[in-house]
């Protein structure tokens, strides 16, 4: 799987509304919710001890939340990326939900839609939906609509 090629921001306004793309799966394995544990300091037995979780309510330990929502900034840059911006920023989230846990050795993707843009200084605020996808299930793990800031190199804008 190829990363989409955006040429500058003139071209990504056209795309308003399209899907950006789908990005390759990624398996969440357990040393990356280990890190994610320690950084963030919530070592909750249902993401960190798989003894205890075997027998917990999702039958394994699973993903925090907020660690799916960490990865959409790599799963979106696995999928496209836009030439001529310098700076992306993360703006906010208008949304989220976490409709299915994430079990640690699952495989998720992120499924990625321009929802809307605007204009922001020298570059664009994007509105991006984010619908990320767990191998073998028709339900997803996280549905999320993110705003970004773009700054454009070249004044493209």
């Amino acid at each position: 799987m190829s990363v989409r090629m955006i040429d500058g921001v003139r071209e990504l306004r056209t795309l308003v509304g399209s899907e950006l793309g789908v990005s390759p799966w990624l398996e969440v394995a357990q040393d990356r919710v280990d890190a994610f544990a320690d950084i963030t300091e919530d070592r909750q037995w249902i993401h960190v001890d798989p003894e205890m979780a075997a027998d917990g309510p999702f039958g394994g330990t699973v993903a925090h939340g907020y660690l799916t929502l960490a990865l959409l900034p790599t799963l979106a840059a696995r999928t496209y990326r836009v030439d001529d911006i310098s700076a992306v920023v993360n703006y906010g989230l208008e949304r989220v939900r976490f409709p299915r846990p994430i079990r640690v050795g699952e495989h998720i993707r992120d499924r990625i839609t321009l929802a809307s843009m605007g204009e922001f200084r020298a570059g664009a605020r994007l509105v991006i939906d984010h619908y990320v996808e767990v191998r073998g299930s028709t339900s997803p793990a996280c549905v999320a609509q993110t705003v970004s800031l773009l700054a454009s190199a070249g004044g493209d804008s």
